[in-house]
């Protein structure tokens, strides 16, 4: 791994307390008397899309540990888990079809073509280190969007309007900075800049459907 992103590490486990504290009301606080609306399918996401940030979080440690064997064997997993992970939306996605709110398709579809997009990019490098590591970076912001999605409503209550830009604001930041520490380093900062102008397309789409 690039000495320059030696504690990446460290800053995925942000992921840990972001989730608890996003899914805490609606899912996580609920144990073990969940709600009769989470079914089988909703514990099924949970478990797979857990399974997921551990492993984002995990990959890092084992770089800098120098433990490429593990590093291997773990990424060679995630050929089975990544499916199942976007498998695991589809319940959810026939759900909203058959509600009144169609419109918030828009949320599980749009992680899902991201998380693809970036997952494959990242697969597609993965003899190319430093390509590599970015997609997978950009993969993980992704779970920033259900995570913030819901610490702002149910935590903070804001507005879901509020909530969404606020997401996007923090996603943008994150970015920017990243793109111009590449730069000031002088190392390949495109996958940043790819997932700036796919975040932008997702604000601009979201704009469209709900503003």
């Amino acid at each position: 791994m690039e000495r320059t992103y030696k504690y990446l590490g460290y800053f995925l486990l942000l992921l840990i307390p972001l989730t608890f504290a996003g899914f805490y009301k609606t899912y996580i606080g609920q144990f073990p008397n969940f709600d009769e609306n989470i079914g089988v399918f909703v514990h099924l996401h949970a478990i797979i899309a857990s399974t997921w940030i551990l492993i984002l979080i995990i990959q890092p440690f084992l770089i800098i540990n120098k433990k490429y064997k593990i590093h291997r064997i773990i990424g060679r997993i995630s050929y089975f888990i990544f499916p199942l992970l976007i498998l695991s939306f589809i319940p959810q996605m026939i759900k909203i079809i058959n509600s009144e709110n169609i419109n918030i398709l828009f949320f599980p579809l749009s992680d899902s073509i991201l998380l693809i997009l970036f997952y494959s990019f990242a697969i597609y490098n993965r003899k190319t280190v430093s390509k590599h590591l970015r997609y997978m970076v950009a993969a993980a912001l992704v779970f920033l969007g259900p995570t913030v999605g819901r610490i702002g409503p149910f935590l903070l209550e804001w507005s879901e309007f509020l909530t969404q830009n606020v997401q996007y604001g923090i996603i943008y930041i994150i970015l920017i900075s990243l793109i111009f520490y590449d730069k000031y380093n002088k190392r390949n900062y495109f996958p940043f800049l790819f997932a700036m102008l796919c975040y932008i397309i997702h604000q601009s789409i979201y704009f469209i459907i709900f503003v």
